[in-house]
């Protein structure tokens, strides 16, 4: 039986990956939007031109948080191009989004269905929301596993991971919340690298939803070989997905992770304690883990899962 799951997200290329992995594995029961990549309505659009090429429009689209809890972020298109989704040649969307917010729909779905786990791909407001809306619905939620993050450097600041700094305040909530956390880093994401020949393998597969995907990662690839000199597009967020898919993907470290909310230079970073330092009598020193951090991923078994996902879509 197939894993139920909710994926909050703000396409953004890698976050199609993300909801093409989910949507073929696991039992998903809907989509969140949130900004991030682009602006709250970009990002919906983007979501609802997704679940139509890839032929999976039954799953129901809820909007979101357009901006954080706190602070004002600028979401600008130097990544993801001005749509947040620049690359294919995009039709206009027909799918209808619920009437809803997204934050009484992930309640609606959390408290209705055992062992829902979320998934969550961008900044983390209405997860945070949610667990601040209805108190103790954070007993029911069986993990989150999010794309955000680093155990070593960061990307929009020296320290920082977008999704973490886009609403550091969030993501405290989300860490202290208690819920089992799997955090997906830039230390990780960063080592699974669409290259060429993979974009070409992809291209290969001939279908529709599989061009699409290509023309959407050259765009990325050219931008992040651009800005950061990577060699192509960093999947970052489809690899949130697979620790629901497959658990040898991934391996992980339990720590204690803090988020920085009043440093100058350090705000938004993900502060991971992985020391391993003892106290006289033996025992573990700090403060207990509270999030199970990424720390290595096997490349060619999450691309062979992801080719293999491709082949199924029309």
């Amino acid at each position: 039986m197939k894993i139920p799951v909710l994926l909050d997200c703000d396409p953004g290329h890698d976050d199609v990956m993300a909801i093409l992995l989910a949507a073929q594995h696991l039992d998903l029961k809907g989509l969140t939007t949130v900004s991030g990549n682009a602006p709250l309505a970009q990002t919906t659009y983007n979501t609802r031109y997704t679940v139509e090429l890839a032929g999976i429009t039954h799953i129901p689209i809820a909007a979101g948080a357009s901006h954080p809890m706190v602070h004002t972020v600028d979401f600008t298109g130097d990544i993801h191009g001005e749509s947040g989704l620049d690359g294919p040649v995009m039709h206009e969307p027909e799918v209808a989004i619920r009437s809803d917010h997204a934050v009484d729909f992930i309640h609606e779905v959390v408290d209705q269905t055992d062992g829902v786990h979320i998934i969550a791909t961008g900044m983390l407001t209405n997860i945070a929301l949610v667990l601040r809306r209805y108190p103790g619905i954070h007993s029911k939620i069986a993990s989150i596993c999010l794309m955000g993050g680093s155990l070593t450097h960061g990307n929009v600041t020296p320290v920082a991971e977008f999704n973490i700094w886009a609403d550091p305040e969030a993501a405290h909530v989300v860490f202290t919340s208690g819920i089992s956390i799997k955090m997906v880093g830039l230390n990780v994401t960063r080592q699974v690298s669409a290259i060429p020949n993979i974009r070409q393998d992809i291209r290969d597969i001939g279908s529709h939803t599989a061009v699409a995907v290509a023309d959407m990662l050259d765009f990325f690839s050219a931008q992040l070989e651009k800005l950061y000199g990577l060699p192509g597009a960093s999947m970052h967020d489809p690899l949130a997905v697979v620790p629901l898919i497959d658990d040898r993907i991934l391996t992980f470290q339990p720590m204690h992770v803090v988020i920085e909310l009043a440093g100058t230079h350090t705000y938004g970073m993900t502060v991971c304690d992985y020391r391993e330092r003892k106290n006289e009598d033996g025992t573990p020193a700090g403060k207990p883990p509270n999030a199970d951090v990424a720390v290595s991923v096997d490349v060619d078994r999450f691309w062979a899962l992801f080719l293999d996902t491709l082949k199924h879509y029309p």
